[in-house]
């Protein structure tokens, strides 16, 4: 394709538009790239710079939409029709059988040889509806509870794979269903910086991605690089067989991951199943089973469903793969908040696709329950496939003489002794000047959720500390470019990059430097709501224990932490250190009580919510300014009301206390946060 004229904005920005889909299409659909990562940013970087420079160029449905908007202040319901069914899982070849033997007496058919099947395997991400209009993607929303999803159009805009317009061709009005997910290669991107910020690693990409398309902000959803798949077509034109329209949807431009496959009967369906048990674990993304479905949809619409799934398909799962090896040591690590933990360290052994050489013990009392020892032969697996973790240890086969691990009573990196707090079951180093603590801070002072001061990875943060340039995160505002310039591997760019980000860094909102402080049983949510409450850091330091909990979810042990830390010398050096660094995050303007739409309300929640969790009902309802109880009384002001509420939602009746079922909730959470 020839460039358009450049000085033409409105034909070059459609140039643009055009290149950057059809390379879209020939990565994420058809895996037939046609130019590298850098240019294909060097494009989008040019389109993005055209419509800044001329809004009216900017189409709804422009790639650029892709690196997400302005926040929302929420999520609205969607209702979906067709319903979202689950699956029912099988767990080995018998129970499948079964399965194909009940199609054969719904058939009332002889063999169950006779049924054609499309065998799929089973992404490990999350159900999504996609809607599109007029060739145009117009709708997105998560599964919920199969019948009320969260509209997340937005967040699904920055997904690469899926097409933001469809081709000439394509139905007027088409809803497809599919599970987006993270790819394994940014998964690991994502634990490798939590990690060096000294935070939890996450269990498996689907918690990852369940937690990123529930952002509120679809401009974070963008930087976690999400990927997506698209399996069946729920409304719109179709044809006889599922196959067929899997060969429809790949001609519209939507990915369809090239390993299903039409099955005759079920010795082909599991021929498929032996195939993939281990071919899974060089794929890109998590996979824990194989999904089964009838090709014919006449004789789906036949077959029916329960009132959960639909008969006409099952799901195969996978048995967690596990290796046994031996263990040669156990060290100690020190973490940022001093926290020491046990790693195993043992034989290199291949479990789920990968080599795997260590494992956390997580704490004493894990190790000891487990009595991991040298010497011990013990059985690994990975958690979600993903986390390797000691499963058990071969007692049969402990050599003689071997002795349980003693963890140190001092710490292994400063040799100050460790402590051990009243209710905790960690061992940790209380000395903040300790060398791993250190470093460990500054790690989780830069990282992305904290002060987000790229350019400092763990090589260079080691490297900077080795060199005696960097002792305390007060001390990254003092660097400057001559030594920086010098050292090995940086040059005065990487200098002058490194320095700019750190600028940048100064006016970072509060929630962000009350969390890079790393104040213990501080996370991200509990620094946000410490923020908005408090409004500054000299109100909050200067805040008794009884003030802190006055602060929604900020209970007795975090009070006491939040007073521990701001009363320590040390870290009122720091603090002060800071400061004089211009370290100045904006004050927040704390909204009065009375501005907000539930001032004075108190709510009680009780059964079980779909479409979020009861902690996710309780913020939303915080946030509007309700009180919300633990118990129903005279003063409830009305009841959220999910599936299996009991005495709760009884009392409220009795009482005559206005009940809200959850897609009433949702509604009217939608209309006050709108007020």
């Amino acid at each position: 394709m020839s460039a358009a004229n450049p000085r033409d904005p409105a034909r070059r920005a459609a140039f643009l538009r055009s290149e950057i889909e059809r390379h879209e299409r020939l990565y994420y659909a058809l895996g037939r790239p046609e130019i590298g990562d850098r240019e294909f940013d060097r494009l989008m970087a040019e389109l993005m710079a055209l419509e800044k420079e001329r809004p009216e160029l900017a189409i709804a449905d422009s790639p650029t939409r892709r690196v997400g908007g302005e926040p929302l202040a929420g999520f609205e319901p969607v209702r979906h029709e067709p319903a979202m069914m689950s699956l029912d899982n099988t767990y080995n070849l018998d129970e499948l059988r079964e399965w194909g033997a009940r199609l054969e007496r719904l058939a009332l058919a002889e063999a169950g040889d006779g049924f054609e099947f499309v065998a799929e395997l089973k992404v490990d991400g999350v159900s999504t509806s996609l809607l599109y209009e007029n060739g145009l993607f117009v709708r997105g929303a998560t599964r919920g509870n199969g019948a009320v999803g969260d509209d997340v159009t937005e967040n699904l805009r920055t997904v690469r794979a899926l097409p933001l317009r469809l081709p000439a061709g394509a139905p007027s009005r088409l809803l497809v269903r599919g599970e987006v997910y993270m790819p394994r290669a940014e998964f690991e991107r994502v634990n490798r910086e939590r990690e060096l910020a000294g935070e939890p690693l996450y269990a498996n990409p689907r918690n990852v991605t369940a937690g990123s398309i529930r952002q509120l902000d679809s401009r974070q959803v963008a930087t976690r690089r999400l990927h997506a798949i698209v399996y069946q077509i729920a409304d719109g034109p179709q044809r006889a067989t599922h196959s067929e329209n899997l060969e429809r949807l790949i001609e519209w431009g939507f990915p369809v991951h090239d390993s299903w496959r039409k099955c005759h009967g079920l010795v082909e369906v599991e021929s498929f199943i032996a195939e993939w048990s281990e071919r899974r674990h060089s794929l890109g993304f998590e996979t824990d089973g194989v999904v089964v479905k009838l090709d014919d949809l006449a004789l789906r619409e036949r077959f029916g469903a329960t009132s959960k799934a639909p008969r006409w398909a099952v799901a195969y799962k996978y048995e967690p793969e596990q290796a046994e090896t031996q263990v040669r040591g156990i060290v100690v690590q020190v973490g940022r908040t001093g926290v020491l933990t046990p790693v195993a360290e043992f034989d290199p052994v291949l479990v789920a696709g990968s080599t795997v050489r260590r494992a956390t013990l997580h704490n004493y009392e894990d190790l000891s329950r487990k009595d991991v020892r040298v010497g011990d032969t013990v059985v690994i697996e990975k958690a979600g496939e993903v986390i390797p973790r000691v499963v058990e240890v071969r007692l049969d086969r402990r050599p003689e003489g071997s002795e349980p691990f003693r963890m140190p009573t001092h710490c292994p990196e400063c040799g100050e002794k460790v402590a051990r707090f009243e209710g905790e079951v960690a061992s940790r180093c209380v000395n903040p000047e300790c060398p791993a603590v250190r470093q460990e801070t500054i790690r989780h002072y830069v990282s992305r959720n904290a002060m987000d001061i790229e350019g400092l990875g763990d090589e260079r943060i080691a490297q900077l500390v080795a060199d005696g340039l960097l002792t305390d995160i007060p001390g990254l505002y003092h660097l400057t470019r001559e030594p920086l310039a010098a050292l090995p591997g940086w040059g005065e760019k990487s200098a002058d990059n490194l320095l700019a980000a750190i600028a940048a860094s100064r006016h970072r909102p509060l929630p962000r430097l009350l969390f890079g402080l790393g104040i213990r049983m501080v996370g991200e949510r509990t620094a946000k709501l410490l923020a908005q409450h408090f409004g500054s850091l000299a109100a909050l330091a200067q805040a008794s224990e009884e003030e802190l909990q006055v602060v929604e979810e900020i209970g007795p042990k975090v009070a006491a932490s939040l007073r521990a830390f701001f009363a320590d010398p040390r870290q009122q050096r720091r603090l002060a250190a800071l400061a004089a660094a211009g370290v100045e995050p904006p004050a927040i303007e704390r909204p009065t009580a009375a501005t907000l739409p539930l001032a004075g309300k108190t709510v009680v929640l009780t059964g079980k919510l779909e479409s979020m969790s009861r902690e996710e009902a309780a913020e939303r309802l915080a946030a509007l300014g309700a009180r919300v109880a633990g118990s129903v009384s005279k003063k409830t002001s009305f009841v959220v009301a999910g599936e299996e509420a009991g005495s709760k939602l009884d009392k409220a009746r009795s009482l005559g206390i206005e009940i809200l079922d959850e897609a009433e909730f949702v509604a009217r959470a939608r209309d006050w946060i709108r007020k």
